[in-house]
């Protein structure tokens, strides 16, 4: 049975966000790497980032609107980020964090009501 659209758009914006935040923060475990090795390495990891999320957005839209896909895009990838940071970059993740966070998914939210 194939996936529905919509749990397809966001299974392949969670892949990759997954791609995304190694491409842009990965690299911060290895602050002692040359710079230009970091970002050409970024740079290959980005290249997979963009295989799923171009196909994400021209499947997601179908269903949803472009300002929906990106807060779609949005929301995963603070998800993803929040993870990251606690178990990659072994950041702790603080009240303010998951406040922040949770204000700006529920602004998002919005965005998926109809226009009065």
């Amino acid at each position: 049975m194939p996936l529905s659209v919509p749990l397809q758009t966001i299974l392949l914006l969670l892949a990759s966000n997954v791609f995304m935040t190694f491409a842009w923060y990965g690299h911060l475990k290895y602050r002692s790497a040359p710079l230009i090795t970091v970002i050409l390495i970024s740079w290959g990891i980005a290249f997979f980032e963009y295989l799923l999320q171009v196909p994400a957005n021209r499947i997601g839209h179908e269903v949803f609107s472009a300002a929906q896909l990106k807060t779609i895009q949005e929301v995963i990838t603070l998800s993803v980020f929040a993870a990251f940071s606690v178990f990659y970059l072994k950041e702790p993740l603080t009240w303010n964090h998951a406040l922040g966070f949770t204000l700006i998914a529920a602004g998002a939210a919005v965005i998926f009501h109809r226009p009065f």
